[in-house]
């Protein structure tokens, strides 16, 4: 029996430690929002974060996975109340076809964690990995700088909130 955390819920599951954890995402947990596109780790987007990191699902073996924290793009928010880095790539149109965005939102949450204020470049950079055949970068990239923005201001309000 493997455990496995995946947005702050505990699964206790009976699949070979071999399967990638993509599969465990969506056929076990019914998490589709990471998609399977090269199955390679080429396009990104199967792209979660483990314990804070952006990694490729396809290729993570669920054993690596085990004891980790798994987040996934339905870990960010909800349809009703998205989370800013959601809101973001929704206020920017940031999504054409959409198949990429879910992989684009958590490799771009993963660095706005170690990185509140990135830099063009270091967007760039730490985006690198993903692709979108449509052709939205620049509006992928516009929408990042959005959520930093977004995060920053309700960092500032929380903290406003809690001064006496």
């Amino acid at each position: 029996m493997i455990k496995l955390t995946v947005n702050g819920h505990e699964h206790k599951l009976e699949t070979e430690p071999d399967t990638p954890l993509l599969y465990v995402l969506r056929d076990e947990l019914a998490l589709n929002g990471a998609k399977f596109g090269c199955g390679l780790g080429q396009c990104g987007a199967c792209t979660v974060m483990l314990d804070g990191e952006a990694v490729f699902s396809c290729l993570t073996p669920l054993l690596l996975a085990a004891g980790k924290n798994v987040t996934t793009v339905e870990g960010l928010g909800t349809r009703e109340a998205p989370g800013p880095l959601q809101r973001a790539f929704i206020e920017e149109q940031a999504a054409q076809c959409g198949y990429c965005i879910a992989g684009m939102m958590m490799r771009a949450q993963a660095l706005l964690v170690k990185n509140s204020k990135p830099t063009d470049a270091e967007i760039r950079s730490a985006m690198e990995p993903n692709l979108c055949r449509c052709g939205t970068h620049m509006r992928i990239l516009r929408a990042i700088k959005r959520a930093a923005a977004l995060m920053k201001s309700a960092e500032a309000g929380a903290a406003g909130r809690a001064r006496p």
